[in-house]
Formats: structure tokens, sequence, C-alpha cells
């Protein structure tokens, strides 16, 4: 039995870790590999000033460092905002009401047939005006409407698992449809819905990078003019890449953590 642990332990191991690694080795050979058949210089010894700086005594953070910082604010809110939207969405999917139903599913067509830059110039430059947005509420807002529009299918799914025998149980307990929701549903169902929740906020991360089109100074767009002022092309865009992968790389060993551990219990 101890064998057949380690056995299983070790694979998951090697599935986990050994393909990322593989993947990312052969990028980096061929990323090598191309900046000496333009005979390009690395200049590494200069990234950490653009992370961190040191001046008279004091540390201050570098530009990438204030751009991540901003990515991680703007990801944030907008996860908040898309949870919310989400859910909404789905119950009104499986809602009595016509027009409720009509009103999530025209939302869902909307969004997930657009792109979502050309949805970001549209909140840009019309209803941010009209409305008095600035460029952060603008780039939360655009962000959460359309991861909404895809994680609310992963709510309406948790909500159709559910048992309704207990949605029933509820009603004759004399609890109200908001009670049933807020006491008995969503908490299993959030339980449930973790781990893919969990992979929404990965790409919702990567999907932030889009506001950079709209001079916000996040993570890209700090890379973006770091290279226009040193033209470290090489080094400034790996960076901005392995800090990427870095913070996705954390949510998805949280979310696998998370489902081990439920699978566990069971």
């Amino acid at each position: 039995m101890s064998c057949l642990f380690r056995y299983l332990s070790i694979k998951r191991f090697l599935s986990s870790w050994l393909i990322p690694v593989v993947i990312i080795g052969l990028l980096t050979f061929l990323v090598s590999r191309g900046a000496e058949n333009i005979n390009y210089q690395w200049q590494w010894y200069r990234v950490g000033e653009f992370l961190i700086q040191f001046d008279k005594g004091e540390w201050f953070a570098g530009p990438l460092l204030k751009g991540l910082l901003i990515t991680l604010k703007i990801s944030l809110l907008s996860l908040l905002l898309t949870l919310v939207l989400s859910l909404s969405t789905a119950i009104l999917r499986l809602s009595s009401s016509i027009v409720g139903r009509g009103l999530a599913r025209g939302y869902l067509e909307l969004i997930r047939n657009t792109p979502l830059l050309i949805q970001l110039y549209l909140m840009y430059f019309v209803f941010g005006p009209i409305l008095g947005w600035d460029k952060m509420t603008t780039a939360i807002i655009s962000l959460s409407l359309f991861q909404a529009a895809y994680t609310s299918e992963i709510f309406r799914a948790g909500l159709r698992a559910f048992n309704r025998g207990q949605i029933e149980a509820g009603l004759s307990l004399g609890l109200s449809r908001t009670d049933n929701y807020r006491y008995i549903i969503l908490p299993q169902v959030f339980r449930q819905m973790l781990p893919p929740l969990t992979n929404e906020a990965v790409s919702l991360i990567k999907n932030s990078s889009i506001v950079s089109v709209i001079a916000i100074f996040d993570l890209t767009t700090q890379g973006r003019n770091i290279i226009a002022k040193t033209f470290l092309t090489f080094e400034v865009w790996l960076m901005v890449a392995a800090i990427y992968l870095i913070i996705t790389l954390t949510l998805s060993l949280i979310a696998s953590m998370v489902e081990r551990r439920k699978v566990f219990m069971k």
C-alpha cells in the first residue's frame, strides 16, 4: 500500500512539474538561440533596478513592482465584481422570469461574441465619458463584464447540480428564497466550485494585461516603457512574463491543493 501511495505521489509530482519545467527549458533555449542569431547582448545585471531601487539609504519600489501592484489591484477588484455579476447572471438564467432570462442571455451572447479589446475601447471612449468613469474604473468594469460572462456558466452548472431536496427542506422550514441561497445553497456551491473559480482568477490576471492599451501603468505598460528607454527587450519581457507566471502558478497550486484536500475529505 505504501509503495502504491509513493508511486502515485511521484506520478502526481512529475505530471504537475516535469512538463512545465520542460516547456520552460525549451522556451529558454529558443530565446537564447534567437538572441545569438541577432547578436543580442544580455544585460541581466540591470534588471534588478526595475524591481527595487535604493537611493539615499532608502529602498523604493521600481517601475515593474509598481506596475505589479496596479495589476494585482485591478485583478482583485475585477474578481470581486466578476463573482457578483456572474452569480447574478446565473440566478437570472435559472429564474422563472422570462425577462430575467432574456436579459441574461442577451448579455452573455453580446459579451462572449465580441473581442475584449473592442469592449474595452467602447467602455473607455463611449460609456466612460458619459458616465464619468476614470481609466481604472473603466478597466475594472470591462474586465468584470467579460470574465463574468464565462464564470456565470460555472455558477449555473453548480446551481443546477445542487440537490433540490435541500432547497425544498429550507423552504419547508420557513426560509425565504434569499435566505435559502445565502445559508444553504451558496456555501456548498462555492466549496464545490472553488477550483474552477481559481482558474477563472488566473485567466482574469492574464487578461488584465490588455488595460495597457488605455494607458494604465500596469505591469505590461511599465515593461513597455522600460523597453522604450533602455532597449532591453528580451530581459524586460522575460521578467514581465516570469512575474505573471509566478502569480498564476501560485493560484493554480492553491486550486490543486484545495481540490486534493476536497478529494481526500470525501
